[in-house]
Order: C-alpha cells, then structure tokens, then sequence
C-alpha cells in the first residue's frame, strides 16, 4: 500500500489553485503596477459598495462636510441695524411725544399770577425730566425685549429679516437661545455707556475677525455668527 511522494506522505491531492498569504504560487504572475491586488478580510456582500475606511462619513451641508453657510456682508449687517434704529426711532419719539405733551400740560397750568408760580414751574420741569427718564427706561426694556425674543425665537430681528441675514451658533447652525442672545445685547448696550463709543467698536469689531467667519466681539463671546439667508 502506497502512502504517497514523500512531498505529500498522507495521500491527500494537492490543489494548486487554492489562494493563501504571501508570495504568489509558482506559475502565477505578481500582479503588475496599477493592478488592485486582493485584500484580506471577509468578502464584500453583492450590492453593498466597498468601505472608503474608517471613521463616520462626513455629512454635507452645515456644520459637518461640504459648503459651509454664506457669511453676512457687513453691508447688510449696517443695512439691518440701520432698520432696526429706525424702528426705535419711531418708538421713541412715540413714547417722548406723549411724556413731554403731559408735562407741558402741567405746566400750563401754572398761573403766573399765583404765589407759588416758580414752585409750579419748577415741579413741571422735574416732571418733564422723570417723564424723560421713564421713556429712556421703557425703551431700554423694549429693546431687551425685543433683541432677546427675537433673536431666540427667530435668529434675526425685523431689520436682518428685511435684508436676509439671521444669527446661528457656531457649532450647531441652529438658532442661538436666551443666552447667547442676551450675551449678544448686553455686550454692545454696556459698550454704549461710554457715549456709544464701545458700541460702536463692537459692531465695527468684524473687521479685525481674522478667523473668516466675521465674527464681532459680541457673537465670539456668544459663540454664534452671522449668516446669509
């Protein structure tokens, strides 16, 4: 009984064709440059398209791959707080209108034949300057207000919805919520103390972003930004 060539001693026939790992079998061709040589591993499922590598694909549009949103000109931003003065304006020559015409009203009251003339006009210039006082009062609650809720609740106010621009968060593209919000209002409205001047260097603070988001100081320390619709 035979057991085989001393090169196969359990009898078992050989197959050359069957793969394995390494140096190509005798006969073969190593596979020429350019060539896609067979990878290791499970094969790919038919209809399944092969793995590009590791790691999550990148999502396209914002805030993960592809095109990144549109910044906001600074042409419109100006154009939007612009509108948005103007309907403060109009607010506030309301609210002085109807303070001021109440107190000339007391003051003409006054009889100038009267004793007490001077105490009168004096207690009608003190009522001019309260009534002053509380439209200023009144106009700074509105505006809180107004900056906060729409800014939360929309990402523009009036003026950025007129000219297509709203404000997101940076990370997220989604609107900014109450607090970035407020940060975004009481960083330019402390700057207006000083005779408006630290106002003025906030919105004007986009120009030295160096980061190409145009950011001013307010958005950095709010983590948002302004972008085009």
């Amino acid at each position: 009984m035979s057991f085989g060539s001393p090169n196969n001693p359990y009898g078992q026939p050989q197959n050359p064709q069957q793969p394995g790992y390494g140096y190509p079998q005798q006969g073969q061709p190593y596979p020429q440059q350019g060539q896609q040589q067979p990878g290791y591993g499970y094969p790919q499922a038919p209809g399944v398209p092969p793995q590009q590598g590791y790691g999550y694909p990148q999502q396209p549009g914002y805030p993960g791959g592809g095109p990144g949103p549109r910044v906001a000109s600074m042409g419109r931003r100006f154009g939007a707080r612009a509108i948005d003065s103007v309907v403060f304006g109009i607010i506030y020559t309301a609210l002085a209108a109807v303070g001021v015409a109440g107190a000339f009203a007391s003051a003409n009251d006054c009889d100038p034949n009267a004793v007490d003339y001077n105490t009168c006009i004096n207690n009608a210039g003190s009522d001019i300057a309260a009534k002053f006082g509380a439209v200023i009062g009144v106009l700074g609650i509105i505006g809180l207000l107004y900056e906060l809720v729409m800014i939360a609740a929309f990402g523009a106010t009036l003026g950025k919805l007129a000219v297509g621009i709203r404000v997101v968060k940076v990370d997220t593209g989604q609107k900014p919520g109450l607090g970035s919000a407020f940060i975004r209002w009481v960083i330019p409205t402390v700057g207006s103390l000083a005779c408006g001047i630290g106002a003025l260097l906030v919105y004007l603070s986009p120009f030295w972003d160096k980061s190409g988001r145009q950011q001013g100081w307010h958005d950095k320390a709010a983590s948002t930004m302004v972008i085009q619709n």
